[in-house]
């Protein structure tokens, strides 16, 4: 019969010793004292810690859940700051992710990215939303099978999401494109302005041009605002700007919706050298490297920065607080922001090459130093 304290003797139990040694333990005589009592349980507690550290921060462990992203531009290199959000988020939290969808917007094919989630009972699912009624039955199907759905970049149609997703994260894209318009009637009383658009209808951008419409309709102001399609292949949007500035030589402004017409918007006003020929203002959307050196050129007054990276970092926290917390924790509608970059404020986003942009793979701190500005 072992006099050994029971307390003692399954502290030992937790304790990494071989068996040899854990019998000649137990097998001693007035060796297990209150005080070895105590440093046994010491010793598995500190090892039940080390085991604890496979959990992440304060969360406890959870499965590898892997989350579902289906975007209509996969290769688009304006998603590359999203990927390097949804990765990192990943590696926070310990799940994984899945990027999928269409490389040139083909609804149908994104459709069928989201079917293939649902049938693999993918944990989560984050969907860019372009079309408000393709997507109503997938995400219907997901949700009934208890698969989280929330979109980001787009949210089908203005209030008419067209879909049953919990949640939005992404820019207000209607706002943003008000927003484009405002900011262009400081710069101009009258005239004529074309706004370019790549895919007319696809509702990540069709907000923005409806938006910068109204902008110049509630001015009151003498402006004629014509949309013009271009296309989502930048080389072919270049040239319909192109002979679009040529065919219209008295334009006053020039706005752009995506990244690519923005991009060929600042390469048009320097062929043409347009501000010598009466254009008040030229402006668009996102930083891809063109946009930003046609800003620092004065070709371009200003772009907006929608912050590409939270799209792809808060979707992923967004599914796992809901799938931690048994849905508890409901993802909430997250606008990821409007931010206007000119000539005043670009300079960091040329310098600083970072994955938060997109310039660099780099894992690293940016340090800034002086004031933050405010109003």
């Amino acid at each position: 019969m072992s006099n050994v304290h029971p307390a003692v003797e399954h502290a030992l139990e937790t304790v990494p010793l071989n068996a040899l040694t854990r019998r000649r333990l137990l097998r001693g005589t007035g060796l297990f004292s209150a005080a070895l009592a105590a440093s046994a349980l010491t010793v598995a507690s500190c090892s039940e810690q080390a085991a604890a550290v496979d959990a992440i921060g304060n969360f406890p462990k959870t499965p590898s859940w892997k989350f579902g992203f289906i975007c209509h531009v996969t290769t688009n290199p304006f998603f590359t700051p999203t990927q390097y959000g949804a990765e990192d988020a990943c590696k926070l939290l310990g799940v994984q992710y899945q990027w999928t969808g269409s490389v040139n917007s083909v609804v149908a094919e994104m459709v069928d990215a989201t079917n293939t989630a649902v049938s693999a009972k993918t944990d989560g699912i984050a969907l860019a939303v372009v079309d408000k009624d393709a997507f109503r039955a997938p995400v219907d199907q997901a949700l009934d099978a208890g698969i989280p759905v929330v979109s980001f970049n787009a949210d089908g149609a203005r209030d008419d999401p067209g879909t049953n997703r919990l949640a939005y994260i992404g820019q207000g894209l209607y706002e943003s494109g008000y927003e484009l318009g405002r900011r262009a009637l400081t710069q101009l009383d009258s005239g004529d302005v074309a706004g370019f658009i790549a895919t007319p209808g696809q509702l990540n951008i069709q907000p923005r041009i409806d938006g910068a419409q109204q902008a110049f309709k509630d001015s009151g102001k003498p402006v004629t605002f014509t949309p013009v399609a271009t296309n989502a292949d930048i080389t072919q949007g270049l040239s319909i700007i192109d002979a679009y500035v040529q065919g219209h030589p008295n334009l006053t402004g020039l706005l752009a919706v995506d990244a690519g017409s923005t991009q060929s918007v600042g390469q048009t006003v320097a062929k043409y050298k347009l501000r010598d020929k009466g254009l008040k203002v030229a402006g668009g959307f996102d930083l891809v490297p063109e946009t930003l050196a046609a800003i620092k050129g004065g070709n371009l007054d200003y772009t907006i920065d929608q912050q590409p990276y939270l799209q792809g970092f808060l979707p992923v926290l967004a599914l796992y607080l809901f799938k931690l917390t048994g849905g508890l924790l409901f993802p909430t509608q997250t606008n990821t922001g409007l931010l206007f970059v000119t000539k005043d404020n670009v300079d960091p986003y040329q310098n600083s090459k970072t994955r938060y942009e997109g310039s660099d793979t780099a894992v690293k701190l940016v340090e800034r130093t002086g004031p933050i500005a405010h109003p």
